[in-house]
């Protein structure tokens, strides 16, 4: 097996490295539009089973060449990136799968569904943390209900210190973070697609080891189940966890416009709010140790052989000290990586164009994160009033 892992940075780094910890990859080959050094834990691999290579993601020659050969295409890029990219690995007969991110991209590479059947291609968008780890295990829980009632989910990456004002670091690219905090995000009602404003829904939930956070609605955790499931399941959400009061002073941020993605004039000079709030900000949220945790909770609620039923998962991550991946390179990372094997072995539902939730067997996917030291312990409850 050879793998194209497009994208060089944190997150692809992780792929590639958990791909080069099975014996059966061949090669491994990351391709980013910077000639930049290796993540350190991938040093011992370089020069051997793992090849590095310049490639500019909006040049379609230098992708075509780079993916000649491929059993499969890991995508790491920013998610703007994922259409295109898909549609080249497509026609050239290799699988993909993508972090994902933005379900509106994801709708438009269903229209390679029919191409990537005919070619016996798979193609997993949204298959990372969240959409993708999450999205998996809300599907388990469903299929272990006769009638779906509910099916929530929470996620967060924090930091384990946590800073003053926002109590936040960037475990990922902040411009995507901000992405969720002006986009609607779009649930399940009563059964019905339904938006909801960002940063709104805020609730309390303790967890564990971690103690009282606070969650709020984000696009893009849920992808594409609401489009699946509306009319038979009631309840459909996804919210992001942060330390309490964060909510507040972002929604400030963004009610005052410094969310804002035009570019206005300024003393004689343009500039873009958002971008501005980024440099200014990133230096304040920075913290180059990584040392940070991914919490996340999936919740199904429903039937099963005539009685209430209710099926709890909770994923606590860390930081590893030993390789240098941050949790949230971890989760994601390596999300994407067992779904590439898993499409490389023909263990994914089928060739064409499928989201996690519907490409991926729950069990093995569970089983395959936990070999890598990912666990998502599964706790069937009591539901309430019973």
């Amino acid at each position: 097996m050879k793998f194209l892992v497009l994208g060089a940075g944190t997150q692809g780094s992780a792929a590639a490295f958990d791909l080069l910890r099975d014996e059966r990859v061949e090669k491994v080959v990351m391709a980013d539009v910077l000639a930049r050094a290796v993540h350190p834990a991938l040093a011992p691999h370089w020069g051997g089973r793992l090849e590095t290579r310049v490639v500019d993601a909006r040049a379609e020659d230098e992708v075509r060449r780079a993916m000649c050969g491929a059993t499969g295409v890991l995508c790491a890029l920013p998610y703007h990136f994922n259409c295109d990219m898909a549609r080249l690995a497509v026609d050239a007969g290799v699988h993909f799968a993508d972090l994902g991110g933005n379900t509106e991209i994801v709708l438009k590479q269903r229209s390679l569904d029919a191409e990537a059947r005919r070619r016996n291609t798979s193609v997993v968008p949204d298959t990372g943390l969240a959409p993708g780890i999450v999205n998996v295990l809300a599907q388990a829980g469903i299929d272990e209900m006769d009638t779906t009632d509910s099916a929530r989910m929470w996620v967060g990456g924090l930091p384990r210190n946590p800073k003053p004002p926002l109590n936040y670091q960037i475990v990922y690219s902040l411009e995507g973070v901000l992405d969720y905090y002006v986009t609607p995000a779009q649930v399940l009602a009563d059964g019905k697609r339904t938006r909801v404003e960002a940063l709104s829904g805020v609730e309390e939930i303790e967890f564990p080891s971690v103690g009282r956070l606070e969650a709020f609605y984000t696009a893009g955790g849920v992808s594409t189940m609401p489009d699946r499931y509306e009319g038979r399941i009631g309840t459909l959400e996804y919210k992001t966890l942060r330390y309490p009061g964060h909510a507040t002073i972002m929604r400030a941020i963004r009610d005052l416009g410094l969310l804002d993605d035009d570019v206005v004039e300024f003393r004689g000079a343009e500039i873009n709010p958002r971008q501005f709030f980024v440099e200014r900000a990133t230096p304040h949220l920075a913290n180059p140790l990584g040392d940070d945790i991914v919490v996340a909770r999936v919740e199904v609620c429903g039937r099963r052989e005539g009685r209430p039923h209710r099926v709890r998962f909770d994923l606590l991550d860390h930081c590893d000290e030993a390789t240098g991946f941050t949790a949230m390179a971890r989760t994601t990372g390596f999300a994407l990586s067992a779904t590439a094997l898993l499409q490389a072995r023909g263990e994914v539902s089928g060739p064409g164009v499928r989201t996690p939730d519907e490409a991926l067997p729950p069990r093995r996917f569970i089983e395959e994160l936990a070999s890598r030291g990912i666990h998502a312990p599964r706790s069937a409850l009591t539901p309430a009033g019973e």
